[in-house]
This record gives C-alpha cells, sequence and structure tokens, in this order.
C-alpha cells in the first residue's frame, strides 16, 4: 500500500504504510497524529463553515462576553501579582540578611493586599460573576487592612532606625 500524504505535507510527514508488519516508530506515530489531527481540524473547519456560522465570533465556544479582560490587561494583572509576591520575598531576605527584623514585618503587612490582588484576578477570571461580589468588597477590605497594616510596618522600621541611630 502507499503511504498517503496529508494535506500535500512533505514525505516525512506522509502516513507509514498500512499493511507494514512492524509497528511504527514514535517519531513517525507523532507524525501521523500530527497528519490526523490536520486532518480532522480541517475537515471539522470546512463542515462548520458549510453549515453553521459565518464567521468565528459567531461560535459560542470561541466568544467571551463584553466584560472580559483582554490579555494584555491579564499581563498586567498577573505580573503585578508576581512583582508583588516577589517584593515579598525580597523584602523577607533583607530582613533575615540585614539582622533588622522590623523589615520582616513589612513582609507580614503586604498579605492583605496579596490577598487582595488575588480575590480581584478571581472574580476577573470568572467574568465579573455576580455571585462572586462578595469578592469586590473582600478585596476592598483587604485593602484597607493592607494599607492599615503597611502603615504600621513602615513606622516600626523607622522606630527601629532611630532606636540604632541613638544606640550607634
Amino acid at each position: 500500500m502507499v503511504p498517503i500524504n496529508c494535506l500535500s505535507l512533505p514525505k516525512q510527514f506522509s502516513l507509514p504504510k498500512l499493511d507494514s508488519p512492524l509497528p511504527p516508530s514514535k517519531l513517525e506515530a507523532k507524525k501521523v497524529m500530527f497528519c490526523r489531527g490536520v486532518l480532522i481540524g480541517a475537515a471539522g473547519i470546512t463542515i462548520m463553515s458549510l453549515t453553521g456560522p459565518s464567521s468565528a465570533a459567531e461560535f459560542p465556544i470561541l466568544t467571551e462576553p463584553s466584560n472580559a479582560l483582554s490579555l494584555p490587561t491579564w499581563a498586567v494583572h498577573v505580573s503585578s501579582v508576581v512583582e508583588w509576591a516577589t517584593a515579598m520575598a525580597l523584602v523577607w531576605q533583607y530582613g533575615e540578611k540585614s539582622g533588622y527584623q522590623s523589615w520582616k514585618g513589612l513582609s507580614w503587612g503586604m498579605v492583605p493586599l496579596f490577598g487582595g490582588a488575588l480575590c480581584a484576578c478571581t472574580w476577573h477570571f470568572f467574568y465579573n460573576a455576580d455571585s462572586l461580589e462578595i469578592l469586590v468588597a473582600l478585596q476592598a477590605a483587604l485593602t484597607v487592612i493592607g494599607n492599615a497594616t503597611m502603615c504600621i510596618a513602615a513606622y516600626r522600621i523607622y522606630a527601629s532606625s532611630q532606636e540604632r541611630s541613638k544606640n550607634s
């Protein structure tokens, strides 16, 4: 039996002979799966374009609600959360390595704001669902608490630095 080329791809992507006594190698199996995927995908798109909606925006599975965040907005949200977590870890390390324990308190003071950020991302992930409206209130509360704990931690750093300067 002659190998069948899928979508006129080069010979290295052709299907193996079906009457071959040896099983195909892993590379050949991957090529076969790739070709089958391409063929099935192309057939599916062709059938849907003949029978279904005229544009991809009309496919319910491919559309998002109008309040969905854009990819750049998600990038800002996620990078901000990662940046905040990194800052918390760096502040903690500075407190450990410098011996100024009050800096560890700043890292603890950052935790409520981190929780607020997670609330915001969770709410947006579920398209600002009305059933999760409590997350908005929780984020607001964590922001107030976080601002207060950061203020207290900053004052403790100030007080400990004043005490160190008096002792030196």
